[in-house]
């Protein structure tokens, strides 16, 4: 592409006029959310607390009636905070050597992008079996005054105790966009993970030469359009013929006039972060992989371009996108966070096209029926049984949601309330989130990064808080009332710490077999956190590398079966929000000695299974050929 801007060039110049059709004031009337009814929410909020304080208090005796959810279950208590996992979090981001910090090029404008923040991907950049750290930068606006350097990515080597060495210098990423999320994986299938950027403006690819990254966007054709505002974006094989494909998840038709235009504000005088409904959406993009370093756009004859009936303007204001395989028929599926929109849920149907039956399948609208302001997104058996629970983090005043498979695999019904991680997160505004087990007993836990838009946000609405601590439940297992309880802040160490939290990412940084946590912060300095945990449980680690499927055998799936106990685990680094996790699947074992079977289902549909003579360790499994 040869009108592609230098890989040092901010951001492409601001178009002169606003076409009409990219304001539309009515676009989310009927499926968005009302932001200029928060008000009004936090009153019937009040009222509601009073009236459960009153019945809370009333003299009448009460008789609790608990439903197992296994009719053979003999106990159903729910567990205490005396009975959580001793665990806790600490901050070693100075320690680890991480220097990087978050530029938004915030000047007081309050321009949309500013307070989207950006992701970061745990990956081994270098092969050298640990897992390395990229940071995804913004940058400051055309015409902004600054001194020193410009911004840029910052990319960090891992020595393997989880110590850090800063090589962005010379490594090929030490270029400037306005930068928001990232995907990585081995698109050429030669043995080294490929970095893709998404951007406001043009989106960036990067080829692994082994070690240094060349940037191949225009010859690969994956540049999108230069007035799109890319979000998230995953490497995943849709049709199944070995090699990676790639969707990039695009947010809302923007630009800074048209921000100054809609002139947001929250007291009524000064302008704020306005919300995306009066903002038009955009489609995402599906890029089929050729096999020859190049991509094509295959995003209309693939069904992924969704129309909005009432206005006619694409439907999609994407944030995050899930790749997972949903109906168990070997091709991966794709659920999209939509932002004050339906999400989406997009059936693969085998033949290079999707259907979206998000509606149909329970997971366009929240429990109440409504579209909520959909941000992070994970999935996992964490009830380690065939059900597949879909989470997605929501706006400030709307609970996490968690869509969990019923009798048909292509239907959800949100149980976050029965859960027990519906009311604890009503406050919270939630960006990244995934699932991982942190105690390493065996079960999926959840964690969430929190943190508002508005630095001021106080000022008008008492309950909420720019910075906000983030957020872990922990699996109780399903012999309880609710899976999920909350680990109360006192518990989490400096994970604990209010923050602008924004992407999240895990990985096992030091080599201990459990999982360490990244979250960034939107203009400001990451938070890397070591687990702390020293339960004695055990665990395993599993590394795939495919041979007839694609290399990084994303999409397979991991059973491990031990105390009788099936755990599913499916490889796939695109998870949470702009970011990416680790390649290796980690299990848990708790008190399990040994594992009784391990199977693993590659994304080509062969399986293989493993015998497994030591635990503590990581294994590397290379899938067989003929």
């Amino acid at each position: 592409m040869t009108d592609r801007p230098s890989d040092t060039e901010p951001l492409p110049a601001e178009p002169d006029l606003i076409p009409e059709e990219e304001l539309v004031p009515e676009d989310d009337a009927i499926i968005g959310r009302a932001f200029r009814w928060s008000a009004v929410v936090i009153v019937l909020i009040v009222a509601f607390v009073g009236l459960a304080v009153l019945w809370a208090n009333r003299t009448e005796p009460v008789v609790e009636v608990v439903i197992a959810k296994d009719p053979g279950a003999i106990e159903n208590l729910q567990p205490t905070i005396e009975t959580l996992p001793d665990v806790s979090f600490k901050d070693i981001t100075v320690e680890a050597g991480i220097d990087f910090v978050h530029t938004n090029g915030a000047r007081g404008d309050k321009l949309l992008p500013e307070t989207m923040g950006s992701g970061a991907a745990f990956f081994d950049y270098d092969g050298d079996g640990d897992q390395d750290l990229l940071l995804i930068n913004s940058t400051h606006w055309p015409g902004a005054e600054y001194t020193g350097p410009l911004p840029t990515m910052a990319l960090y080597r891992n020595d393997g105790r989880g110590a850090f060495s800063n090589v962005t210098s010379g490594s090929g990423l030490d270029v400037t966009a306005y930068g928001m999320g990232v995907a990585v994986g081995d698109y050429d299938n030669d043995g080294h993970v490929d970095v893709f950027i998404t951007a406001v403006g043009f989106n960036h690819l990067y080829h692994n030469l082994g070690g240094y990254f060349q940037d191949v966007t225009a010859q690969a054709g994956v540049a999108g359009g230069e007035t799109q505002w890319g979000s998230s974006a995953s490497f995943f094989d849709y049709d199944n013929d070995g090699d990676l494909d790639l969707f990039v998840a695009n947010y809302v038709r923007w630009s800074k006039e048209i921000d100054f235009k809609l002139n947001f504000t929250l007291n009524g005088t000064d302008r704020a972060y306005g919300p995306p409904t009066n903002y038009r959406g955009e489609y995402p993009t599906l890029y089929r992989n050729n096999g020859d370093g190049t991509f094509t756009d295959v995003s209309a004859e693939a069904g992924i371009q969704i129309d909005n009936p009432a206005t006619g303007l694409p439907v999609a204001k994407a944030l995050a996108i899930l790749p997972v395989d949903i109906d168990g028929d070997g091709f991966i599926d794709l659920v999209v966070a939509n932002d004050t929109v339906p999400n989406f849920l997009f059936r693969n149907n085998t033949d290079g096209t999707f259907q979206e039956i998000g509606a149909r399948g329970g997971v366009a609208f929240s429990s109440a029926g409504k579209a909520t302001g959909a941000m992070g997104i994970d999935a996992g058996h964490y009830r380690n049984d065939r059900d597949l629970a879909i989470s997605i983090g929501n706006f400030a005043n709307e609970m996490t949601s968690l869509y969990v498979s019923q009798r048909e695999a292509l239907q959800f019904a949100d149980q976050a309330i029965g859960e027990g991680i519906g009311s604890p997160t009503r406050l919270g505004l939630t960006f990244g989130l995934f699932f991982f087990d942190y105690d390493l007993d065996g079960r999926l836990d959840l964690l969430q990064a929190n943190g508002h838009l508005e630095d001021e946000i106080n000022t008008v609405q008492p309950s909420q808080h720019y910075r906000q601590p983030a957020q872990v439940f922990w699996n109780a297992g399903p012999q309880t009332r609710s899976c999920f309880v909350e680990v109360p802040t006192s518990q989490l160490g400096d994970l604990s710490t209010p923050i602008v939290g924004r992407g999240a990412a895990y990985a096992d940084i030091d080599g201990d077999g459990d999982l360490d946590v990244l979250l960034t912060q939107a203009g400001g300095p990451p938070m890397l956190l070591r687990n702390e945990q020293d339960l004695g449980h055990h665990w395993l680690r599993v590394k795939l590398i495919g041979r007839t499927c694609n290399r990084d055998a994303i999409g397979a799936w991991v059973e491990l079966t031990a105390a009788g106990v099936t755990q599913r685990r499916q490889v796939m680094p695109t998870r949470s929000y702009l970011s990416q996790v680790e390649l290796p699947v980690t299990f848990g074992l708790g008190d399990a000695t040994e594992v009784d079977s391990l199977r693993i289902i590659w994304p080509d549909q062969t399986t293989q299974e493993i015998a497994v003579d030591q635990i503590d360790t990581m294994l590397v499994i290379e899938q067989p050929v003929g």
